[in-house]
């Protein structure tokens, strides 16, 4: 029989393998721990949640509320023990981490299907399916590999990302759109400061608080001009921002008839318009800070941020360019991504991506036609997110609202417009676990 390799047992591995295993394909699950550790592991159990101990929101009505209930529509083993290790978190779903990961462990060991074996694999497998779940903290040999598959350019160590707000949420009486002195089509929308405005918002953010990187960060982080932390670039100088991201020349207010003091651009994120990046934003500023610092930004007074700045190790794919909406590489289909490395951002995001992986895997090992989840779900959205081409200076994304395409029949309340999205996204993941023949034997009953 032939068999699926699975390369890392962290959330994304662990979800694959399972998925695998279930459709009754027997797996080969890699995963170096005991033997060796990652720079920030030290669990030797599997699906080591490494930071917070929380998997976010559960109510339906929520990015991460929607997402979970669509991976339990696809038999998701990290949901199912999540919940059964959960503490007290309010309206989140936290887990005890121990307990959790020691229940993904047993039921990964105790899989007929599944066999483990304790080592680092330092070269991609030269044939069979496999799938790569490495995660963000990819060991250098393995790491290496996947750059000579791939070239060099396609895979990133760092991350430095600027926020990413929801259109819906900016006020568009106080910004315009245009291109700088007229030149081609009005791709930005501008936020406008005058003097008074710049002087407070750059106060704010030279005195704002930064993260404190990790000591295996601080040792391998190089800080390159073309993604200095805008707070960093700040400290330069009063005009340094104004002479760069915030330069206004080129661009008139048309509400005042003159060119601003200074001027925040917000280029599309996605080809929807429903995404907006802050350009030039790199930032490794605290997300409570983001949120405070940014929001006196004209026109950002109450904006939403799909996804705060980040800066620091991770290792991931350019997957826009690499892989479609399954999860398999464009250039060799044999060979699947999944998790984190994918730039999928989130606990949930990664074991999500695993299930696709695994359902994939499969369905390549017995030469069925591969799984595309719809765009309107949140699991098909973020997949095809990662793998839209249009997506330029790709950085890694959560699961969010703004990723999916907006209802056709406009609610005003916000709640209601959420909830509405989540019911449908969950009714398509029910029809597509029905009519694409992806049921396993956890999701029969569906």
């Amino acid at each position: 029989m032939e068999k699926i390799t699975v390369i890392g047992a962290g959330l994304a591995g662990c979800e694959a393998a399972w998925q695998a295993a279930n459709r009754g394909v027997k797996v080969d699950l890699y995963e170096m721990k005991p033997k060796k550790y990652s720079p920030a592991h030290k669990y030797s159990g599997f699906a080591e949640l490494v930071c917070s101990n929380s998997l976010k929101a559960s109510r339906l009505a929520s990015a991460a509320g929607l997402l979970k209930e669509e991976m339990l529509t696809l038999g998701s083993l990290t949901i199912e023990c999540a919940k059964k290790t959960a503490v007290a978190a309010g309206g989140a779903l936290a887990v005890d981490r121990e307990k959790f990961s020691d229940m993904v462990t047993e039921k990964i060991k105790s899989h007929e299907n599944i066999t483990i074996y304790n080592e680092e694999i330092t070269e991609i497998p030269k044939d069979g399916v496999v799938v790569i779940a490495t995660g963000p903290l990819t060991s250098d040999a393995l790491a290496e590999s996947i750059k000579k598959l791939l070239g060099s350019e396609y895979l990133s160590f760092h991350d430095a990302a600027a926020p990413i707000v929801s259109y819906e949420s900016l006020d568009t009486q106080k910004v315009f759109f245009a291109a700088r002195y007229g030149r081609g089509d009005d791709d930005y929308i501008n936020c406008p400061m005058n003097k008074e405005e710049y002087e407070a918002f750059y106060n704010a953010l030279i005195n704002a608080e930064a993260v404190e990187l990790k000591e295996f960060e601080k040792s391998s982080f190089k800080v390159y001009e073309g993604c200095m932390p805008v707070e960093v670039m700040a400290k330069r100088g009063e005009d340094t921002l104004r002479f760069g991201p915030l330069k206004p020349v080129g661009l008139t207010d048309p509400r005042t008839g003159h060119r601003p003091w200074a001027v925040v651009q917000l280029r599309r994120e996605n080809a929807d318009g429903t995404l907006y990046n802050m350009v030039g934003f790199q930032t490794n500023l605290k997300f409570p800070e983001q949120k405070r610092v940014f929001s006196m930004i004209p026109g950002l007074e109450n904006a939403q941020f799909m996804r705060y700045g980040v800066m620091h190790r991770n290792t991931f794919i350019n997957s826009p360019k690499l892989l479609d909406a399954t999860n398999a590489l464009r250039s060799d289909r044999r060979i699947f991504f999944a998790g984190q490395i994918t730039g999928v951002e989130g606990y949930i995001e990664s074991a999500a991506s695993g299930i696709v992986s695994g359902i994939n895997a499969v369905n390549t090992v017995k030469g069925r036609e591969l799984t595309v989840l719809p765009k309107d779900t949140m699991l098909g959205a973020l997949l095809n997110y990662i793998s839209d081409e249009n997506v330029e200076n790709f950085q890694p994304m959560g699961c969010n609202m703004g990723i999916l395409p907006p209802n056709p029949v406009r609610i005003k309340d916000k709640a209601q417009r959420y909830l509405a999205v989540a019911e449908r996204a969950l009714e398509k993941t029910k029809t597509a676990v029905k009519e694409q023949g992806i049921m396993s034997d956890f999701n029969k009953e569906v």
